[in-house]
């Protein structure tokens, strides 16, 4: 006679220290957070506060261990604290941290994203990818003549007023797409489409001849959770705005130096007119750019007419991390690695999915994965928000409360970074069986 299966029971956890950290922060920081990402909106309660981080793992302040899968929602791809990017740091902070002068690293980091982005000649450095978004539109603007934008609904480009129109990411997550203050002038000239809906973009150039600026678009969504592109589409959105006279923009803050050294716009074969880059290469550090060809760039101020500056743009901290991120990149390229990687995780989690008996798919590119609660692929921004956010939530804390930290919304992807290791990823697939089994309840 066979045992009788043990029953399962839940872990202890709570998080009594970052609950009262959590409560004294918001008497003085709207909310508690500084990013709507953190806050665990779509999930409930409230977040663990971080004391500290080192490879593929995050410590808490009440003295719990993960297995950090947001990565700083996508810049650590080395892990947090590689040995090299820490030496670039401590041997830069002797030297200022700020200058409001030009360097000959900023010069540097630029030549390195112009080597290895297929569409960067030259580049202009910021420090967020909301910076970066709202120079690359202006730029757009200014070089064709033209007002009108192109975006996609579930795309998120940062806050920008005009591109705050069916935001994915944590504007989905708190259900304002569309917030208070950003007014009808400001998004006036965004025109909405389905993400991988190259016929929808076709019909907007036929209803407004002549007007359109720019096509913007993440190559690879992540802010609607992970969604590729369908095979094709990025390139008839290519064809569409050679055809048309304006321009394609990326916007690869989370695909750059992630997906492949070049981008996704190498791992695709679609080289935009310009790109937005963030995340990866500040090395952890707030760092963005947006860039292309020399005849597009020498546009921008001083070199040209169109306007953008910035204080803190080209930091030497951030700069220093970035170049130390990038040699590393490209000297000791980890992408087979990643790959292997995140495609055993992949695999573990449709397995465990499937034996739970919910409706999921798991969708991948390279590093980056997305366990949707849904039933079939998610293509778009409508079928990302059909997906089982109930159950998402159980999910997530039953990862939460056995040592694995998951992005806190359906709607944002998950990555992995080279400090992980099988082991690890082995460890997370058994704590995402139990967890999809519980969630599944």
């Amino acid at each position: 006679m066979s045992s009788p299966t043990p029953a399962r029971s839940k872990p202890e956890y709570s998080l009594p220290k970052s609950k009262a950290a959590f409560e004294r922060a918001c008497r003085t920081i709207p909310g508690g957070v500084n990013s709507p990402a953190r806050a665990f909106g779509a999930v409930g309660g409230e977040p663990p506060f971080i004391a500290r981080a080192a490879g593929p793992f995050l410590y808490d302040i009440d003295d719990h261990k993960y297995i950090d899968y947001i990565g700083s929602w996508g810049p650590m791809i080395l892990g947090h604290g590689h040995p090299a990017v820490e030496r670039a740091l401590l041997n830069a902070i002797p030297l200022g941290t700020s200058y409001g002068a030009p360097t000959e690293r900023e010069a540097e980091i630029a030549k390195a994203v112009a080597h290895a982005v297929p569409s960067i000649e030259m580049a202009r450095w910021v420090s967020s990818g909301t910076e970066a978004a709202m120079s690359a539109v202006r730029v757009a603007r200014g070089v064709t003549g033209r007002s009108k934008i192109v975006k996609m609904a579930g795309c998120y480009h940062g806050h920008v007023d005009a591109l705050l129109v069916q935001a994915g990411s944590s504007a989905t997550t708190l259900g304002t797409p569309n917030s208070p203050g950003v007014t009808a002038g400001a998004t006036a000239d965004t025109l909405l489409c389905p993400f991988n809906d190259s016929e929808a973009v076709s019909r907007l150039f036929e209803a407004n001849p002549g007007a359109i600026a720019a096509v913007l678009v993440e190559p690879v969504a992540g802010n609607m959770g992970l969604v590729p592109p369908r095979p094709g589409y990025l390139q008839s959105l290519r064809d569409i705005t050679q055809k048309e006279g304006a321009l394609l923009v990326f916007d690869e803050v989370m695909t750059g130096f992630r997906l492949s050294y070049g981008g996704a716009q190498s791992l695709y074969g679609v080289v935009p007119d310009l790109t937005v880059l963030g995340k990866i290469i500040g090395g952890g550090l707030p760092a963005a750019a947006y860039g292309g060809s020399q005849s597009v760039m020498q546009a921008v101020s001083p070199a040209g007419p169109i306007f953008q500056a910035g204080t803190l743009s080209g930091n030497p901290l951030a700069v220093a991390a970035g170049l130390a991120t990038l040699k590393i990149l490209r000297e000791e390229p980890p992408y087979e690695r990643l790959e292997s990687l995140t495609e055993r995780l992949e695999h573990g989690l449709i397995k465990a999915a499937v034996d739970a008996r919910v409706p999921h798919v798991v969708q991948r590119v390279g590093s980056m994965i997305t366990l949707f609660f849904h039933e079939g692929p998610v293509w778009n921004y409508a079928d990302a928000k059909a997906c089982d956010t109930r159950r998402f939530a159980r999910f997530f804390w039953e990862l939460l409360a056995r040592g694995v930290y998951w992005p806190c919304s359906q709607f944002e992807a998950a990555f992995v970074s080279s400090a992980h290791d099988e082991d690890l990823i082995d460890q997370t697939i058994a704590v995402a069986a139990e967890a999809i089994r519980f969630a599944a309840e």
